[in-house]
């Protein structure tokens, strides 16, 4: 492999890792108010919970 397909490569893996640990911590730190429900909230799969 050249250099230039080394430094490529190793972009690539740092894009998808950094924004794998990105959108883990930020999962971490917002959980999604439809996990804090529960699973028994009243909506089935598929459906948009509404607001009110």
């Amino acid at each position: 492999m050249t250099a230039t397909a080394i430094v490529m490569m190793l972009v690539a893996i740092a894009l998808i890792w950094g924004g794998l640990a990105v959108s883990l911590r930020y999962l971490l730190t917002h959980p999604l108010h439809a996990a804090e429900e529960g699973p028994t909230s009243g909506t089935t799969p598929g459906s948009y919970p509404t607001r009110g």
